[in-house]
């Protein structure tokens, strides 16, 4: 499994979301196609798959070295410049995930509320200057309800902010200034 996901994440980095075709993730991690689709069911499957290892590096990366900010609102923007720093830096990688989020394929929808809770989890934590429980199932509720409508809401405007990032109607540093917009509306001043 480990080969057809690098193989799959080495495509998308060269040729985006068009550029993982199955056949070719196949022959490219050196196994067969129905091998493939013992493990993937669509070249979505596996973008997912390696998104959830992207989420993990995160996770690591905030256990390892804490958001840090004097406010709230400081932590919730520097937590959003670290996602949007480490999901862009392979940009043809990160516009075939995206694509991927939003294909609407209900057979993905599992996946995406998975990354959607481990995201809030993440982002509740930042609000609260506060290392997120890494060790609890990713559905263990997290934070009070304000804490969690201001993630989901920060979170889906992170979507649809990298949407125009990956359009190339602006840079990653105006996600992050989108972000720190929004981020001031919903979050109040400590």
């Amino acid at each position: 499994m480990r080969r057809i996901v690098d193989a799959a994440v080495r495509l998308a980095e060269q040729g985006g979301f068009d550029g993982v075709r199955l056949r070719d993730v196949a022959e490219a991690s050196d196994v067969a196609l129905g091998t493939l689709y013992k493990y993937f069911r669509s070249k979505e499957d596996i973008l997912l798959f390696a998104l959830a290892e992207e989420m993990e590096r995160l996770e690591a990366a905030i256990a390892a070295r804490p958001i840090q900010g004097g406010t709230r609102l400081d932590r919730v923007v520097a937590f959003f410049a670290r996602a949007t720093t480490g999901l862009t830096r392979r940009p043809q990688f990160a516009r075939a995930v995206l694509r991927s989020i939003s294909a609407g394929d209900s057979d993905m929808a599992v996946k995406v509320a998975g990354f959607m809770l481990r995201m809030t989890r993440l982002i509740v934590a930042a609000q609260r200057g506060e290392m997120p429980n890494l060790a609890a199932p990713v559905d263990a509720p997290v934070g009070t309800e304000r804490e969690q409508q201001i993630a989901f809401v920060l979170t889906h405007f992170w979507f649809s902010s990298l949407s125009g990032w990956a359009g190339g109607l602006h840079s990653a540093r105006t996600v992050a200034e989108q972000l720190r917009m929004a981020a001031a509306l919903l979050i109040e001043e400590e």
